[in-house]
C-alpha cells in the first residue's frame, strides 16, 4: 500500500473518490429529476433539521437530513438581506483557482439514516466524481449553485428513512427514562 493509498484510506469513512471508468451507476440519466431547494423544516420531531427540496412540479418532495451547522449556514446564505460572507467563499476561490467545477450532485445511496451523494466534477486532474454524506455537501452545492439531482426511487426511499428517523426520536422523546440514562449510570 502506497502512501497515497493510505491517505485515500483514512478518508474512506467520509469521502469516496472514483475514476470514471470505476463509477457503478445504478440509475439512467433520464431517470434523474432536477430538485431546487424549497426549504427548511428546523421544528420537527427530530433533533436534525431537514432541507426540503422539490422538483419543478411539486410533484416529487426531498428531504434531506443535515446537521445544525449545515442548517444555519444554509439559511444565512439564503437570506437576500445577509450582508455576511458564507464560509464557502474560500472553497469557491480555491475551486476557481484551480479550474475545478462541480457540474452536478446526483443522490446516490441511503445508508442507515444517512444520505450520499455523488458529486460529478471537471477539471480535476484525477478524478470526476466524490462521494459523501448529502449533510456535508448541501451548502456547499447551494452556494455553488450546483444542479441536485434524484431518482423517484432514491426519493421514496428517503421518506422512509426520515419516517423513521422521526418515529425513533418521537420513542425516545416519549421515554424519558432513556434521557436519563447517563444519570442512573453515575
Amino acid at each position: 500500500m502506497n502512501h497515497e493509498d493510505i491517505i485515500l484510506k483514512g478518508l474512506s469513512a467520509d469521502f469516496l473518490f472514483s475514476k470514471a471508468q470505476d463509477e457503478n451507476v445504478s440509475f439512467r440519466e433520464e431517470e434523474l429529476i432536477e430538485l431546487k431547494p424549497y426549504g427548511m423544516s428546523l421544528n420537527n420531531e427530530t433533533t436534525r433539521p431537514f432541507l426540503i427540496l422539490k422538483d419543478a412540479s411539486g410533484r416529487f418532495i426531498l428531504p434531506v437530513g443535515i446537521n445544525q451547522l449545515e442548517a444555519g449556514v444554509t439559511l444565512t446564505q439564503s437570506s437576500p438581506s445577509a450582508s455576511m460572507g458564507t464560509p464557502h467563499v474560500f472553497s469557491e476561490k480555491l475551486l476557481q483557482s484551480l479550474d475545478i467545477t462541480i457540474d452536478k450532485c446526483i443522490f446516490v445511496e441511503i445508508a442507515g439514516h444517512h444520505q450520499f451523494v455523488r458529486i460529478y466534477m471537471t477539471g480535476h486532474p484525477r478524478y470526476q466524481s466524490m462521494k459523501l454524506k448529502a449533510e456535508d455537501a448541501m451548502s456547499l452545492c447551494l452556494h455553488l449553485k450546483v444542479p441536485l439531482f434524484a431518482t423517484a426511487s432514491f426519493i421514496h426511499r428517503s421518506k422512509v428513512m426520515t419516517a423513521e428517523v422521526s418515529m425513533s426520536a418521537k420513542n425516545i422523546l416519549n421515554q424519558p427514562e432513556f434521557l436519563n440514562l447517563k444519570k442512573q449510570c453515575h
